[in-house]
């Protein structure tokens, strides 16, 4: 049966979440633990001065000793909390019979989460969601401590042309670090020195 990834809607001959979003959230799932730790030191806010609280949101009055932006990181949305009800989740659907899990630390649930990968992105229907949700965890962790996700690098359209002489036109993107890119429209591929110096070649005058 057919179906399409929870993230990208990416047709799917089965499952729920493609391969590529499936290494993603492996990937942030590692990460993740790490994030945590940070922002725990960011609990205690910086000074200006020796003995100097630098005030937060403008309030008058005696302030908390702890960063209320990371409070509302850490307890508000509770990074730890949804992570585990994830988890419970996963568990339910996968073995109904059984109990829900014991508490456990953060850390503990993102290895549990990513040791059930293979079945959550083909078994499991929110596997999307979950995705979702846990890169959102990620991306507000680093706008705190400072360590932006990397971007993709728009490089133009996909020049490829087909057995009628059409170009594809696709918009190719990568991120810093990739040397090998597939157009998601045509399939073509991009990866040797020729591949890249015709994808330059042959993009449309953007003046005329």
């Amino acid at each position: 049966m057919s179906a399409t990834c929870g993230l990208c809607e990416r047709d799917l001959a089965d499952g729920y979440l493609c391969p590529r979003h499936t290494r993603q959230l492996a990937e942030t799932l590692e990460q993740l633990p790490a994030f945590y730790d940070e922002l725990l030191q960011c609990l205690v806010p910086r000074r200006s001065g020796f003995g100097d609280i630098v005030p937060t949101r403008g309030s008058a009055g005696p302030r908390s000793p702890l960063d209320e932006d990371v409070l509302d990181e850490m307890v508000t949305r509770g990074m730890a909390q949804v992570v585990h009800l994830w988890r419970v989740d996963v568990q339910r659907v996968r073995w109904p019979h059984h109990g829900p899990p014991p508490p456990a630390d953060l850390a503990a649930d993102c290895r549990w989460l990513g040791m059930e990968l293979d079945w959550i992105a083909t078994e499991y229907v929110a596997a999307g969601d979950l995705a979702r949700e846990v890169r959102e965890l990620e991306t507000s962790a680093r706008s705190i401590v400072g360590d932006p996700a990397p971007r993709p690098q728009r490089l133009g359209t996909c020049v490829a042309v087909d057995g009628g002489g059409v170009v594809c036109g696709a918009v190719i993107q990568r991120m810093p670090d990739q040397t090998r890119i597939q157009c998601r429209w045509c399939g073509y591929t991009y990866e040797t020195a020729l591949d890249w110096a015709r994808l330059q070649h042959f993009q449309p005058d953007e003046a005329a």
